[in-house]
């Protein structure tokens, strides 16, 4: 088995750096997420708490849009905990466009009684706390939840995550053949659905929060089965660009 390390140019402490958020948040679910710890940079992936994030989004941009669906479950590197799932329906500030009802099937009528994210945080975050996330394109959820909470609480959130369309991305370009990088031809698809197939996962219909967070579990599970090992540290994992 072969993991190389994500080129970053550094690679932080974040157990150290929960100590020192959670002592500088002021909100005080922020504080005890914080609070609750990270693990050490060197716990390997067999010891790794877990949890698998996505959203549902009105649009791609966290500067105007916002999160109107969040799932999770909890889950470690052999198996996922259904039962401990989460998701809730968040209501935007604004009215949805179009295009983002046909993409995720929410409509206007489904958050017409949906909180605001604000009053859901005491349960969202003590369902994150203590585990490291994971999710397919970190951009959505590390950018989405950090933009949202400044909004809100005036504190923005910083964590690491285990990114599976970077690990995916990262093995494709280990494993491409020289004549395909002669030619310089593209890598295949790393979306949530191609991904899977590679590995002979189940199908799963796309754009909903909770079926794309155990969709998710579920990918990274193969792919530490098939390219790392039981003993490969967090650190060469955690994606934070």
């Amino acid at each position: 088995m072969n993991a190389r390390r994500f080129a970053h140019t550094t690679i932080p402490e974040w157990k150290e750096r929960y100590v020192q958020l959670a002592s500088e948040a002021n909100n005080c679910y922020l504080k005890d997420y914080y609070a609750a710890g990270m693990v050490a940079a060197n716990t390997p992936v067999s010891q790794l708490p877990m949890v698998a994030l996505d959203f549902e989004t009105t649009g791609l941009n966290p500067e105007q849009d916002e999160i109107i669906s969040i799932g999770l479950v909890p889950f470690d590197h052999q198996r996922v905990y259904c039962r401990k799932a989460r998701e809730w329906l968040v209501k935007p500030s604004d009215s949805l466009s179009q295009q983002s009802v046909v993409i995720h099937g929410i409509r206007h009528s489904d958050l017409s009684e949906a909180p605001d994210l604000l009053h859901i945080l005491n349960d969202v975050l003590p369902a994150l706390s203590g585990r490291v996330i994971v999710v397919h394109y970190q951009r959505i959820e590390r950018q989405f939840m950090a933009r949202e909470l400044l909004r809100r609480i005036g504190e923005s959130i910083d964590f690491p995550v285990i990114d599976t369309m970077a690990l995916e991305h990262q093995q494709l370009r280990q494993h491409q053949s020289w004549q395909d990088k002669l030619f310089k031809r593209p890598l295949p698809s790393v979306r949530l659905g191609e991904c899977r197939q590679r590995y002979r996962l189940p199908f799963y219909h796309p754009h909903h929060a909770l079926t794309d967070a155990i969709a998710t579990a579920e990918l990274l599970q193969a792919q530490l089965a098939h390219h790392f090992s039981p003993d490969t540290p967090v650190s060469e994992l955690w994606h934070l660009e």
